[in-house]
């Protein structure tokens, strides 16, 4: 890579820099891309390998990647961030300190202008709401990574379902009827009570993905945080988190979870599942197709009739569904290696063309051809080649924006049940996105909240797992929402709203 100066420094005088150039930094029309991403797969991608060669001639620039292992990824950013080693385009993972300090500081190209220009179509968000909590207190510092927006849902056992003659749920009252109906009417007809309802598994943290999230949201507590009159509350505030707690302590008093939810490993979620055990999971939709796969090993003719699917459910508050975070990371350009608006300009360009349907294709998929083949419009791939496509989706895939639209050919499916799966999949997707309540404050940055985040996160979180389980009552909950505001609550509560009003 290109000598520049580092981030930290170039970050002093950044919001006046335009052409400066040092350490033999020039403010010439960039000649390649210099990249720096993560690989998940076994052996990173060779330079000029068939993918790199066609991305390049794409992107009308020499793409160089430095590929750096995951588990080491985040390590060597903070590297490079304080480095002189810098890339035109670094995949950030996550907007950590080291991150947003460089960012607030003007080490990397505000885009907010640049993509609302529409000089870069392929770079114009489908989701608005995600680009903008993508970004550094509405600044946006990178092209995201989009990933999909709706993935929770309601997975059932739905042989449980026919045996009861019961339907699949639409609202929470639904889904406590049903939960109940599995645990005490033998849903799997043996004769003995050996049943319950729902699996959760141990599950720390709060806004992460947890059945007690979705149930939450359901209930119209907000997502992490809600706008109440202009003002910003904590969702945990709420009349409607109570609620839900209340709703997921008689679930638990009742028998209608498993009982060891508390400690439960996440890795053995599916086995109770699986075994007849449990009949409900809350969790992303791939778990149904992941279910589905190991439900064929065990019964190839009959695995269809096990796995029933349903959308986010209506609350007794409303219909409220809960969306992922949009995105995973994104790429950042930083102005200490992209030094002029002409060079931006190239950038910009480049990755305008590598969120083209044909640069999915290669990013996702490999070459047409030769790892891969199209049948009926969907991508079949070929098991010699299955190290080839490993390295693809492990390594290439990472450079994968698609905020625009994803438009590479979709996977052929195993089976008609797994097609049919994968279609309801989509729509669940796109009714549930028209009721997704986003955080509100998701692109805001509370300095409180950067350094002491995790611990005041496990106050509350604590304190909802002692509340379900019937160890402490109302006051207790009370005690814990004190603690967490005078533990430094209150003065995130009150940058968010600072940075809200702003």
């Amino acid at each position: 890579m290109r000598k520049r100066m580092p981030l930290a420094v170039a970050a002093i005088g950044a919001l006046t820099l335009t052409a400066c150039s040092d350490g033999g930094a020039s403010d010439e029309p960039l000649e390649s891309l210099d990249i720096m991403a993560p690989f998940f797969s076994a052996v990173p991608p060779e330079e000029d390998d068939p993918i790199d060669q066609a991305l390049s001639e794409l992107a009308g620039l020499d793409l160089s990647v430095q590929w750096v292992p995951n588990s080491d990824y985040g390590a060597k950013t903070n590297t490079v961030l304080a480095g002189d080693d810098i890339p035109d385009v670094m995949v950030i993972q996550g907007k950590d300190q080291a991150f947003v300090q460089t960012a607030e500081a003007g080490g990397f190209w505000d885009l907010t202008e640049h993509l609302a220009s529409g000089d870069y179509p392929n770079l114009v968000t489908e989701n608005p709401e995600v680009q903008e909590a993508s970004s550094v207190n509405g600044k946006v510092c990178g092209v995201y990574r989009a990933r999909d927006v709706i993935r929770h849902s309601v997975i059932i056992r739905q042989d449980w379902l026919d045996n009861l003659g019961l339907a699949l749920p639409e609202t929470t009252d639904d889904l406590y009827e049903i939960a109940r109906a599995f645990t005490e009417d033998d849903p799997d007809g043996n004769g003995e009570d050996d049943t319950y309802g729902m699996i959760n598994p141990a599950w720390s943290g709060l806004g992460n993905g947890s059945p007690y999230d979705a149930l939450e949201v359901w209930h119209g507590s907000g997502n992490l945080w809600r706008d109440e009159g202009g003002e910003l509350v904590p969702a945990f505030t709420t009349p409607e988190w109570r609620q839900a707690l209340e709703y997921e302590r008689d679930l638990v008093s009742n028998g209608y979870v498993n009982p060891d939810y508390a400690t439960m490993d996440p890795a053995t979620w599916n086995e109770p599942f699986l075994n007849g055990e449990g009949g409900i999971i809350i969790d992303v939709q791939s778990r149904a197709a992941e279910l589905s796969k190991l439900f064929k090993e065990q019964d190839p003719e009959g695995f269809a009739r096990y796995i029933g699917l349903a959308g986010q459910l209506e609350g007794p508050n409303g219909t409220y569904a809960m969306p992922t975070a949009g995105y995973s990371g994104f790429l950042a350009i930083p102005r200490s290696g992209v030094q002029n608006e002409d060079q931006l300009e190239q950038v910009l360009a480049a990755l305008n063309e590598l969120n083209t349907t044909e640069a999915q294709n290669l990013m996702n998929h490999g070459i047409e051809g030769d790892n891969f083949t199209v049948e009926d419009g969907a991508a079949v791939f070929d098991p010699a080649k299955q190290d080839f496509t490993d390295q693809v989706t492990g390594a290439w895939a990472q450079l994968g924006m698609n905020l625009a639209g994803y438009d590479a050919y979709p996977i052929k499916q195993a089976s008609e049940f797994d097609e049919a799966l994968q279609q309801l999949r989509l729509e669940l997707q796109a009714e549930d996105l028209a009721n997704a309540v986003f955080n509100p404050a998701a692109a805001f940055v509370s300095p409180t909240y950067t350094t002491s985040g995790a611990q005041l996160d496990t106050i509350i979180a604590d304190a909802r797992i002692q509340y379900i389980a019937g160890q402490i009552d109302e006051a207790g909950l009370d005690a814990a929402i004190e603690t967490w505001r005078s533990s430094g609550g209150d003065d995130v509560t009150q940058e968010i709203n600072d940075l809200y009003a702003g």
